[in-house]
């Protein structure tokens, strides 16, 4: 189970949730993953998707699939490209922009 330090879970949620035994047989079964709290793949994989919504699901398809080949086809594509993401937010922009939340040495 992937989580976002925004909303960070424990498996003491399940007991919260669930009977004793139950929250303990699901506890069994998950691996707690926690992203990095700045910053991380998960904003990658968000832009990703929003690309693949924008660039290949952005009209109806027929079948689930449909929705899988066109899926399969536009990876394919973005793979062979070796396109990345463009990260246009630098360091030196971060020290401007966020200045207060480095400290200042004298």
């Amino acid at each position: 189970m992937v989580l976002d330090n925004l909303s960070t879970h424990t498996a003491a949620a399940l007991y919260q949730t669930f009977p004793p035994a139950e929250a303990r047989r699901l506890a069994a079964k998950l691996e707690f993953h926690y992203t990095p709290k700045h910053a991380s793949w998960l904003n990658m994989a968000e832009l990703e998707l929003a690309v693949l919504a924008r660039q290949c699901l952005g009209r109806r398809l027929p079948t689930l699939g449909a929705v899988a080949g066109e899926v399969a086809a536009w990876e394919q594509r973005r793979n062979l490209a070796e396109i990345g993401v463009t990260w246009r937010f630098t360091t030196a922009d971060a020290r401007t922009k966020l200045a207060r939340l480095y400290p200042k040495l004298s």
